[in-house]
């Protein structure tokens, strides 16, 4: 760690077919601001004859964010919602007290699979909302740092995300040809951070590269040297008072909340993915 930033390294995990590069939750930081998980998947080359397939699972507590690089994913969820996400737009899940979905590919062709999934708790006044579901195909160009991103969600500089979040939040898209100083400011009350899904960036005379995440202290500039044909993310907000807890896919301010879940999940009562016969079941740990 130096004297502003902690480093998160990459680490794979196996989320069944397929392996991921994994930021969050990470042993010595479980969140940044609201975010609580984050994945880079891929690239993966996906094949017509072996698609990459998720059981319907469920969620509690949170929202999923799903945003593409290459490739495209069909979602269906328990809310009776079947749609295809490409790349540039934001899938954007909201559990509350209970949703079900999956997702899979069925490309005709061979592709390239590329993009982050991403949850976001909470705070304790949404956590057992209705569940709901959002897709957005379009989102705004902003300037942070001096430099042109794609604001994904929250709000930043008067312009804001319209994928409908719950707490203050940012995360933004950039993509650099060409050597680029940004400057990344520091937000009242915010917690930030910076993720590289590709290329490579310099800290405090540190290069950091692929799958690293930088998390910045509070109240305090950074300046950050991006590598030519890097691909980061800014992603950050306010953090919540209270810890939150994670089991499975069950995020919660209350272990109560967790274990009322479990059985829902067991029982069968946070209902059924459309056109999907098979489920994951509740792990055993």
């Amino acid at each position: 760690m130096s004297s502003n930033h902690q480093i998160i390294p990459p680490r794979q995990r196996d989320i069944g077919e397929t392996t991921v590069r994994r930021s969050l939750p990470f042993a010595k930081r479980r969140m940044i601001g609201p975010f609580i998980f984050w994945d880079h998947m891929g690239p993966m080359t996906i094949q017509p004859d072996a698609p990459l397939t998720v059981k319907a699972h469920p969620h509690i507590g949170l929202s999923t964010l799903t945003y593409l690089f290459e490739g495209e994913m069909l979602h269906r969820d328990s809310l009776g919602n079947e749609l295809t996400i490409r790349p540039g737009e934001v899938n954007w899940m909201t559990a509350g007290k209970g949703i079900a979905h999956s997702e899979r590919t069925r490309a005709p062709e061979t592709m390239v699979l590329e993009g982050l999934q991403l949850w976001v708790a909470l705070p304790t006044e949404w956590e057992m909302k209705a569940p709901a579901f959002q897709h957005v195909d379009t989102l705004p160009d902003v300037e942070f740092g001096g430099q042109p991103f794609r604001l994904i969600a929250g709000s930043i500089n008067g312009q804001t995300s319209p994928v409908a979040t719950y707490s203050d939040l940012v995360l933004l898209d950039g993509k650099f040809e060409d050597a680029t100083v940004l400057t990344v400011p520091t937000i009242a009350g915010f917690e930030l951070g910076l993720y590289v899904a590709g290329g490579a960036v310099v800290v405090d005379n540190e290069t950091h590269n692929e799958g690293t995440m930088i998390a910045f202290a509070p109240d305090q500039e950074a300046h950050v040297q991006v590598r030519p044909g890097s691909r980061i993310q800014i992603l950050g907000g306010r953090p919540f008072p209270e810890p939150r807890h994670i089991w499975w896919n069950f995020v919660a301010s209350d272990p109560a909340m967790i274990e009322q879940a479990k059985q829902d999940w067991m029982e069968d009562r946070m209902g059924s993915v459309i056109h999907e016969d098979e489920r994951l079941p509740l792990p055993e740990r």
